[in-house]
């Protein structure tokens, strides 16, 4: 069977953190098909780069993808993007000179150019969307509308918007709810949707591979320990979660909030004090990669709250994937992605429905009274959702499908 020539296009870097946890495995997993031949083009930030590059290399090498890497340009903003743009035309020119069977782009940005060579040269491509890309903008207050540039912007992205929602071959949303919400604007000629959520890396989060840290991190034996896990800013409601944590304090006193961030610890601190809550019952240490589950596995539960906006609809949070796949229960608020749906398969009592004491009240005196969902449950859930395998097969029977085999 002849080899198909397929290029993958990111505007984040594979050398991010993000490229190595979400991008990687899945073109691993594809490549397995050996009939494809897959090329990425990825704009690396220097740093990263020569931090990672020759790992990531012979990952690459080892499983017959090539890299082609471009630099990321930051800045003037707008002119930074445009010039970015203008290097991505440049190489995927090249590359179609020696055949190019699909365009496989993740989110808009590499998407404008991927639907000028459909128009020009009819490259089948597939919208791997990741969110309503201008929607986050706006709602993360990145643009404001009130500025003439950027409500300009806006609307030029969501006019693309629906070209590559139309001219596409493929859409990859990653929830139910961001399709639910795409099929409502009845576009004429609308591609296929699949929906791929972001998937956890099952081989680091399972059960087996948490360690007893309790002691080594500084925690008492009977201390009742809450923890959050990632960055800490735009989308998630940090005065919120420490509301929550205010209010459990009342019902246990010897519970403890234990961020596990490489964010700046004074950001959390300086809050902390705001609310008047004892420092001495917070705990914000970094973790290495390797560490997360044993340090996600000191807690009796897990919590995030994440602004429930109009873009937020199209979100795949990964972290409640990771956490889940631990057995650890989350507490978190509805109106994300397809949250809402998970929890009620796997531990409906613990979704938030407002940001009202009343209801972490209500969901405080379910975890201090000895309520605990069925483990079982929840891991089994977040293998039916968030599993690689399953994503990857997915991926394929997209390939497969526009490629005709």
């Amino acid at each position: 069977m002849k080899e198909k020539k397929v290029v993958f296009l990111t505007y984040d870097g594979i050398t991010d953190p993000l490229g190595q946890s979400q991008i990687l495995p899945y073109l691993i997993g594809i490549s397995s098909k050996k009939n494809y031949k897959i090329t990425i083009v990825s704009f690396e930030k220097t740093k990263n780069h020569l931090q990672n590059k020759e790992v990531i290399l012979n990952i690459l090498k080892s499983h017959n993808i090539k890299w082609i890497t471009l630099k990321y340009t930051k800045y003037p903003p707008i002119f930074s993007t445009l010039w970015d743009i203008y290097k991505l035309k440049r190489t995927l020119n090249k590359l179609k000179n020696k055949g190019l069977d699909l365009i496989h782009c993740r989110s808009y940005i590499t998407t404008l150019v991927a639907l000028g060579f459909k128009k020009t040269y009819k490259t089948p491509f597939i919208f791997d969307m990741r969110g309503f890309y201008a929607d986050e903008r706006v709602d993360g207050k990145i643009w404001s509308l009130d500025n003439f540039i950027y409500e300009k912007i806006y609307n030029y992205f969501k006019s693309k918007e629906k070209e590559f929602l139309q001219f596409s071959d493929y859409t990859i949303s990653l929830t139910e709810s961001g399709k639910k919400e795409i099929l409502s604007w009845n576009l004429p000629n609308q591609s296929k949707i699949k929906v791929i959520p972001c998937c956890t890396d099952e081989n680091l989060f399972q059960k087996k591979n948490i360690q007893n840290v309790r002691s080594k991190l500084g925690f008492n034996k009977d201390d009742f320990i809450i923890s959050y896990v990632g960055s800490i800013g735009t989308w998630y409601m940090l005065d919120e979660m420490l509301d929550f944590f205010k209010c459990l304090q009342i019902k246990k006193p010897n519970a403890k909030f234990f961020f596990i961030t490489k964010d700046d610890s004074q950001l959390i601190l300086e809050k902390v004090k705001s609310k008047k809550i004892d420092i001495s019952s917070i705990k914000i240490k970094p973790s290495s990669r390797e560490m997360i589950p044993s340090y996600i596995g000191a807690s009796n539960f897990s919590i995030f709250f994440i602004l429930p906006v109009f873009s937020k609809k199209a979100s795949s949070p990964t972290k409640m994937g990771e956490i889940m796949n631990l057995g650890i229960p989350i507490i978190c608020n509805s109106g994300v992605g397809d949250v809402d749906e998970i929890m009620e398969k796997s531990m409906p009592e613990l979704l938030v429905k407002d940001f009202s004491n009343k209801e972490y009240e209500r969901v405080i005196n379910l975890i201090t009274n000895n309520y605990k969902p069925n483990q079982k449950t929840i891991i089994e859930t977040s293998h039916s959702y968030y599993s690689l395998e399953k994503g990857v097969e997915k991926y394929k029977e997209v390939y497969k499908e526009i490629l005709g085999e």
